[in-house]
């Protein structure tokens, strides 16, 4: 006979940098109190089964110990939610009882699962970048999560950390006053912007009916980007609708240009807006640390950079550092610009300026 087992899964996640939304962790485990006149010790069997791929955190496994401890048996644990005492970021978890399952079902149920669906997912409009022999390869970076109606998936202002894709069911996009802006059904994607622009999250999303949705964390998410170029153009038009649809900046605006300021609207959203509405003409950025910038589109093409010193490809990098300052679009360029070649593939130079900011963060953080 084995130790008593529960399963605990995350219901809430703030800036962790080891765990997502529906992990669940299988704790077994028993405590036995030795008592004698001289002291009171006990002996504690806890284990803790960690989802696949995931590191292992002593904090938590610390907090995991002390559960155990306080209910004696994993067993008689109460349905209730413990919270990560938290390093650089904190989870909240769910002990239910009718999750009844060891890690070890858990990971077969998953494997199994996921091969059953990839003939399902080659349908799905991301998955169609990707060619057959190399399908299963992409889908075994995902997990698979089922969602209960009501359940929040992320919340506005939460720092961004999945892609994730819906499955089966429906979900809710809900704005600050809690109202519903949009629904997002099987084969629909979220959470895109906020890894490829390193924002925060735009949106709460809430599970409308019963759902499964796979997900993906940021780094492997960054790793079939840089493997897959055609998952590149897949975005590409796909943030294009995003932007057109919220209206980040109008079109109509865009045509009679336009003035603003990078504090409302980040370099990286001007530039995308820019690239995907295939806008003509000339960007100028001033009142930032350097001077003013400058840079001239082509049917959204970026073909002319220049910043302080920089030019080209620097130029561009540079400018996705700035936080302040004043922009103006102006339609139409000189003729001697048509025939000029573009500086680089957008996303490519996106990504890449993406990439330099987050070391950038990371240098100063250290």
């Amino acid at each position: 006979m084995g130790f008593p087992k529960a399963v605990f899964k995350v219901t809430e996640v703030k800036s962790c940098p080891l765990y997502s939304y529906g992990d669940l962790f299988s704790v077994t485990g028993i405590t036995i109190s030795m008592c004698s006149k001289e002291e009171n010790t006990f002996v504690n069997t806890t284990i803790i089964r960690y989802p696949l791929k995931k590191e292992k955190c002593k904090i938590l496994n610390g907090d995991f110990t002390k559960v155990i401890i306080q209910y004696e048996r994993a067993d008689k644990i109460p349905v209730c939610m413990i919270s990560c005492s938290g390093c650089t970021g904190s989870i909240r978890l769910e002990y239910t009882k009718e999750l009844g399952l060891i890690e070890s079902d858990i990971n077969t149920d998953y494997a199994n699962e996921m091969v059953s669906m990839l003939h399902l997912l080659s349908d799905f409009a991301f998955f169609k970048n990707i060619d057959e022999k190399n399908l299963e390869s992409v889908v075994n970076f995902f997990r698979l999560n089922k969602l209960k109606k009501g359940d929040i998936v992320i919340r506005k202002g939460d720092p961004g950390g999945n892609f994730y894709i819906i499955i089966t069911g429906s979900v809710h996009v809900i704005n600050d006053g809690g109202m519903t802006i949009s629904t997002l059904n099987k084969g629909d994607v979220f959470g895109e912007m906020s890894l490829i622009c390193n924002d925060s999250v735009g949106a709460t999303i809430q599970v409308r009916e019963p759902s499964a949705i796979l997900y993906i964390d940021r780094k492997n998410f960054q790793r079939i980007l840089e493997q897959y170029p055609s998952i590149q153009l897949y975005f590409t038009r796909l943030m294009a609708k995003r932007l057109t649809k919220s209206n980040i900046i109008r079109t109509e605006d865009l045509s009679s240009g336009m003035i603003g300021n990078l504090a409302e609207i980040p370099a990286e959203a001007l530039f995308q807006t820019l690239n995907m509405n295939n806008k003509t003409g000339i960007l100028t950025i001033n009142e930032i640390s350097k001077g003013t910038a400058r840079f001239s589109f082509r049917q959204g093409s970026l073909i002319k950079a220049k910043y302080n010193n920089h030019e080209g490809e620097d130029a561009f990098y540079e400018i996705l550092k700035e936080q302040d300052g004043r922009f103006r679009f102006t339609p139409g360029i000189p003729t001697e610009d048509f025939e000029v070649p573009e500086i680089g593939y957008f996303m490519k130079l996106l990504m890449e300026g993406m990439r330099r900011l987050d070391e950038g963060r990371e240098r100063r953080t250290n």
